[in-house]
């Protein structure tokens, strides 16, 4: 059977409650969904017809609270069956999903809520709630919190508004009706809220046909199979993981397994053996550093095995690619593969046959490993705003510096200050009750601004970011800096966890590094002074040795990467803290209103 038989295709579907109509017609008694059941602890298989009886539970619920087409609800949930079922109820019957996160603070999510006027949230369990409860006392539009693990006896102190899933979910079964509104594609389904890393985060309202038109031609771009098993770990309320870790799988009919946790990961890998993973660039560049901390403890032959494994695996890739001649050094791969490279990539279950990477720009570094060990990594490119793809990279002509080729009926050019502009059906409908927001990201003639900077090789059509027109700084004498890839080339390191450039309007860069606490305590020593000091991150001595190291760090970078001061902190950067989005992106500002007096004291000293 061809990959496009076992597809339901964008037309069959028309919307994406019809998607999941399909598909549970199609492979009723298929496995669906498997996750991990705490009570009985055990790993659970539901097939499409139980999701359907799910769905269609959820359904009878929500049609039982009287919600008007169009109405909005929000989940903010664990990825689950249980959130796709909440999903797929709210869309067929006519409702917007809002995906939230869990990770997020109170208040941007109560922000969220009055923002989007949402009447229905469906929240994990009571732990969720309590933090978030005491930041919607003021809110009069939503009218049901729905509980998802917490019983009826907890809620002795909650308002009528709030229920147990348990008790509020009808206790019959409800079949998956066809349809309970018109086909129309073009209609609301969901406003994203993109994490901003200035100012308030902004909805994104995408439409049935949008999503439907991107996870189409990248499930056949990327040559996704009914027999892959795909492991979502992302949270659902990242668009990337919606769209291709759920909307996707449900369009080829593969098995889809939630990891119970990131800190249980590596176990879930071994456990569940996928096929398929989607993440953002950090996570494999954790698993990089993890390599790179362990070659440091290792003896000298293991380290030249390592990095030659690494070499003749990417010489053996680049001539796949038909980018170079065979090299003679590719002859020994059949040793090195079992002896080096299947180690580590046993570390994924053994099974994984393709990596998909997109979010953020993955550092060339980390890449080269991966796909030097025999990994098909494929980067991609997109926003929120654009369903999310936009450009990948295909398994035959794949370059990871690259962030590949437009999908089939996506325009690209490069407008004014070398910014990409994208012309796609998958483009958003725009920003929720924001129209001038609109106007500034949509242009008259229906291109998106992207905001980033890209070149377009006119010989292999190849797209590549060059960076951020925001984020580009601007020194004193002239030169202009994209701050990204510096970045990204320095955290691979692991003695960073995080890093930020500065250098706007100065004569010469400096850069905040977070340290990494064990490998502070290796830097302390060496310079023979106390690491439970936190004073002696201002020591010379230690800074020199750091400022010394970013610059073999950054060797290969032009001239201007030379980062001639360092602020050093031990504090991390998270979510909660306010200084990561939930997409794990810094957020510059708050970074530069947080270290005002140090950064103005290696510039004004």
């Amino acid at each position: 059977m061809t990959i496009q038989r076992q597809m339901i295709t964008q037309k069959q579907a028309i919307t994406l409650d019809g998607l999941f109509y399909e598909r549970t017609q199609q492979s009723a008694d298929k496995i669906a969904y498997t996750q991990y059941n705490k009570q009985e602890r055990y790993w659970q298989d539901t097939t499409w017809n139980e999701m359907a009886l799910l769905v269609g539970q959820w359904q009878k619920a929500l049609l039982d609270e009287h919600f008007q087409v169009g109405d909005r609800i929000a989940i903010l949930m664990h990825n689950s069956k249980e959130w796709i079922a909440v999903d797929q109820a709210a869309l067929g019957i006519g409702l917007v999903v809002v995906p939230l996160y869990l990770e997020d603070r109170p208040d941007n999510i109560a922000y969220i809520l009055e923002d989007a006027a949402v009447k229905l949230l469906v929240v994990q369990n009571m732990s969720q709630w309590g933090r978030l409860r005491e930041q919607c006392t003021a809110n009069e539009i939503l009218q049901r919190v729905v509980l998802v693990n917490s019983q009826v006896e907890q809620l002795v102190d909650e308002s009528k508004q709030v229920v147990a899933m348990n008790d509020w979910l009808p206790k019959e079964a409800h079949i998956l009706p066809k349809q309970h509104r018109s086909n129309d594609s073009k209609a609301l389904a969901t406003i994203v809220y993109t994490s901003g890393t200035t100012g308030k985060p902004k909805g994104v309202m995408l439409s049935h046909e949008n999503i439907l038109s991107t996870i189409y031609l990248s499930a056949l771009g990327l040559k996704i199979q009914e027999k892959d098993v795909f492991l979502s770990f992302l949270p659902m309320s990242h668009t990337f993981e919606r769209s291709l870790g759920y909307y996707m799988t449900v369009m080829v009919g593969c098995q889809v397994a939630f990891a119970r946790s990131i800190q249980q990961l590596s176990d879930d890998l071994m456990i569940i053996k996928p096929t398929l993973l989607i993440s953002v660039p950090r996570i494999y560049e954790s698993v990089y550093a993890k390599i790179e901390k362990g070659l440091l403890k290792s003896s000298f032959m293991s380290r030249l095995l390592f990095k030659l494994t690494i070499q003749i695996g990417w010489n053996r890739f680049l001539y796949q690619q038909k980018r170079s001649s065979f090299c003679l050094s590719c002859l020994f791969w059949p040793l090195l593969k079992p002896l080096v490279a299947d180690k580590v990539m046993q570390k994924f279950g053994g099974n994984l046959r393709l990596a998909a990477t997109g979010g953020a720009a993955i550092p060339f570094p980390v890449a080269k490993t991966f796909i030097g060990l025999g990994l098909t990594l494929i980067q991609g490119y997109g926003l929120t705003e654009t369903s999310p793809v936009a450009t990948f990279n295909h398994l035959d002509n794949n370059d990871p510096h690259s962030i590949g080729h437009p999908l089939e009926g996506i325009e690209l050019k490069i407008g004014e200050h070398e910014e990409l502009l994208i012309k796609s059906p998958g483009v958003m409908m725009g920003y929720w009750n924001n129209h001038v927001a609109t106007a500034e990201a949509i242009d008259a003639e229906g291109w998106f601004h992207s905001g980033d900077q890209a070149r377009i090789d006119e010989h292999t059509g190849h797209v590549y970011i060059t960076g951020r027109l925001k984020d580009v700084l601007v020194m004193s004498n002239g030169e202009k800096v994209p701050p990204t890839d510096i970045e990204n080339t320095i955290i691979t390191d692991p003695q960073f966890e995080h890093g930020l450039i500065l250098g706007e309007g100065q004569a010469y860069l400096g850069m905040i590094l977070v340290l990494n606490s064990e490998a502070w305590v290796h830097i302390a020593e060496h310079n023979n002074v106390d690491p439970f000091d936190k004073k002696n991150l201002q020591n010379k001595a230690v800074k020199n040795q750091i400022v010394r190291h970013l610059r073999v760090l950054l060797h290969d970078f032009p001239a201007y990467a030379k980062i001639r001061k360092v602020i050093l902190t031990l504090d991390p950067w998270t979510v909660e803290n306010g200084i990561l989005t939930p997409t794990l992106k810094v957020k510059r500002p708050k970074v530069l209103a947080l270290f005002k007096d140090e950064i103005d004291e290696i510039y004004h000293s």
